[in-house]
């Protein structure tokens, strides 16, 4: 399905906001040569002004792609929010956290690792569990977004030390396809 069909079909919009569309294209058009790394290939950094639909920039591919989206939120306000958007709008997608119990976490990884869902968010510090990490490693992830990227940064009040380990998170899932998104100061 086009990218423009899915924008209208699932999200009701006629069209893309600035850059979006440059930036899913990026994400559904890039597969590497042979020569190129997986873990250099088609990546994306999105910077882009609260409110300009960064979230769109995963989502229309997300249901554009065979395996299923990890979208790593620190959040869990937004990522609610998001999930039951996305639902509503009849995606296929969960969210794991502290407000989920043990069994509907276990429930929600295994529908993800099985192919149930399109879109798995979660908070960076569950990839510090060993058993969420084993599961995923037998998903078929073929995109991997980083909302709220700037958590990422050493020197911001924003920090989350658990950000700062997703790289060796990706290289422990075979570089899937990755996009960190942040937003701009507000003027």
């Amino acid at each position: 399905m086009d990218i423009s069909k899915i924008l209208n079909r699932y999200f009701g919009h006629s069209s893309f906001r600035p850059l979006q569309k440059e930036v899913i294209r990026r994400l559904t058009e890039s597969t590497p040569a042979p020569s190129i790394s997986r873990q250099t290939a088609g990546h994306s950094l999105v910077l882009m002004p609260t409110g300009a639909g960064k979230s769109l920039c995963y989502q229309v591919p997300a249901l554009l792609f065979e395996g299923g989206t990890i979208v790593v939120s620190p959040l869990i306000a937004l990522m609610k929010d998001q999930v039951d958007a996305l639902r509503a709008r009849g995606i296929e997608a969960q969210y794991i956290n502290s407000t989920v119990s043990a069994a509907e976490r276990a429930k929600r990884l295994d529908d993800f690792v099985y192919g149930k869902l399109k879109m798995l968010y979660v908070t960076p510090e569950r990839f510090g569990k060993e058993d969420f990490m084993f599961a995923l490693r037998r998903a078929k992830i073929s995109l991997f977004a980083v909302d709220e990227a700037h958590c990422i940064s050493h020197w911001g009040h924003d920090f989350r030390p658990d950000y700062s380990r997703l790289g060796e998170v990706r290289r422990e899932l075979n570089y899937p396809l990755t996009i960190a998104l942040t937003a701009t100061a507000t003027t």
